[in-house]
């Protein structure tokens, strides 16, 4: 039997719906998801089987123009993981269209002269004839060898996707076992699941201004298992916002992760949360690493 694996890339602007995406194709949550723009902050792989195929997704953070040490770590993660793969995706917002960033990007790809295929998502939300003259716009910046038209939300065109991408990965062997869905640590996956919870739950710059840290993750005796993790915030305000009026919001949010980690690990989670502040986290490389991304510098 002639195996293929390989590993594709998934880049592109903000709430282009990558990790959207990628939860769809595999079938599974591995990336989190929320409305709001920049939620991925480093490279997460989703092991797609598919026939005789091993394909190996990488959801990689929004490219956007950084200003802090964090949004560079999470852009050099991005074009990292592209440069690294043996197919790069293209996914574009449909609705929002070829913004600068998406042109950037695009341009990007065609200097680097790598495989790459154009995706385009949320077809559900234009007019169908609107989609033409932006595939033209973007293939005139970059060579794709193939054009596809999806809803990460509700599976338009995935199907197709995934046969495509089944049939493109070069002949090799399977580097991962075939029941495996991703490489993600439990340790990194709980913590962010907790940060999914301060997406959703919190407003304006509070979410962007936190990360969490599992600082630790014990098996009991009864098959269940605790979960110890800080949020770190760099200012007093947020952490009053995250703990909220006697303990109420990051009850909410201990619930709610609690709730989505019990079906994630399929075990009891018994889940502790403590907020500090943390002035400049997101300038530490410590802290950096400790979420799963390279310091910059």
């Amino acid at each position: 039997m002639t195996t293929r694996c390989g590993f594709v890339a998934i880049v592109g602007a903000p709430n282009a719906g990558k990790s959207t995406l990628l939860n769809r194709l595999t079938g599974a949550k591995l990336s989190i998801v929320t409305p709001k723009a920049q939620t991925t902050r480093f490279r997460v792989l989703g092991i797609l089987m598919r026939d005789t195929s091993q394909v190996l997704l990488v959801d990689t953070p929004g490219i956007f123009q950084p200003k802090r040490k964090l949004d560079r770590a999470m852009v050099n993660a991005a074009w990292t993981g592209a440069a690294d793969a043996d197919l790069t995706v293209l996914l574009v917002d449909a609705k929002a269209g070829a913004t600068k960033s998406v042109r950037d990007i695009a341009t990007k790809l065609g200097e680097a002269g790598r495989r790459c295929w154009l995706v385009m998502n949320k077809i559900d939300t234009i007019e169908v004839q609107a989609l033409l003259p932006l595939t033209a716009t973007l293939s005139q910046l970059a060579t794709f060898e193939e054009t596809f038209m999806v809803s990460a939300v509700n599976g338009d065109g995935i199907d197709r996707l995934l046969s495509a991408l089944a049939a493109a990965v070069p002949e090799g062997p399977y580097l991962y076992p075939e029941d495996d869905l991703t490489d993600l640590p439990d340790r990194l996956l709980a913590a962010e699941i907790v940060r999914e919870q301060i997406f959703l739950q919190t407003y304006e710059e509070v979410p962007y201004a936190a990360t969490v840290e599992t600082e630790s993750f014990k098996e009991r005796k009864d098959g269940s298992v605790r979960i110890d993790a800080t949020i770190y915030v760099t200012r007093a305000g947020h952490k009053g916002i995250l703990i909220g009026d006697r303990g109420a919001r990051i009850k909410a949010i201990g619930a709610r992760a609690r709730h989505d980690l019990s079906g994630l690990l399929d075990r009891t989670v018994h889940l502790f949360l403590n907020v500090k502040q943390r002035t400049g986290w997101d300038e530490e490389g410590a802290r950096l690493r400790a979420i799963g991304l390279d310091d910059p510098g």
